[in-house]
């Protein structure tokens, strides 16, 4: 009797056991969900203030074109800054706050629309053409790029144009312009590419 009793008893706690075991397993995982979740909604929620502040997405960028925030990262705020000569400062600023979009309302070819609806919103004059050559014999010429200056560059089926916004460490000018990759983005464009580089005019 005492030899049955003492097996139920031993049968009993190890039943106990390995249930015990098997709530562990299941809740460690649901434990941890909900932190995994609390990350990822931080992570959205600082994503969506930084673009409603500032007007773009700085994460987006930096994902999709590392080459620029390498070359940010590398020069600091560049040499002179936004600064520039010319008041030109104030077009990087009206260009920049286009970034991911396309306020122009066009498909194609609208390069250069962008880059006089940015010198006209920032008191410049235009070229008035959606050509984007039409900037190669406009403002003042200068010998290389400047933080301010409009980059006019040739590209496969038609030339393109936007306003430097900083150089990398290799030189290459940092440009913000209108329909690349269908809307306003900030690249790194080979210096090999600029035929031209012009300071706005009033």
């Amino acid at each position: 009797m005492n030899l049955s009793t003492n097996v139920f008893s031993l049968q009993r706690i190890t039943a106990a056991a390995l249930c015990s075991v098997a709530v562990v397993a299941l809740a460690s995982p649901a434990s941890a969900k909900p932190r995994h979740h609390h990350g990822h909604r931080h992570h959205h929620y600082s994503r969506h203030y930084v673009q409603q502040q500032t007007g773009w997405d700085a994460f987006a960028e930096a994902a999709s074109n590392p080459r620029v925030a390498n070359a940010r990262a590398s020069m600091g705020s560049t040499a002179g800054g936004f600064g520039g000569s010319f008041g030109s400062s104030g077009v990087v600023a009206a260009a920049r706050q286009y970034i991911g979009g396309n306020p122009t309302g066009r498909s194609r070819l609208w390069c250069a629309r962008f880059m006089n609806m940015v010198l006209q919103q920032s008191g410049y004059r235009g070229t008035g053409s959606d050509m984007a050559s039409s900037f190669a014999g406009y403002g003042q010429r200068i010998s290389g790029p400047q933080v301010g200056a409009i980059a006019v560059m040739s590209r496969r089926g038609g030339g393109h144009v936007g306003i430097v916004s900083g150089i990398d460490a290799s030189g290459n000018p940092i440009v913000i312009s209108g329909n690349h990759g269908h809307r306003v983005a900030e690249s790194v464009y080979s210096r090999g590419r600029i035929y031209a580089y012009v300071m706005p005019s009033s």
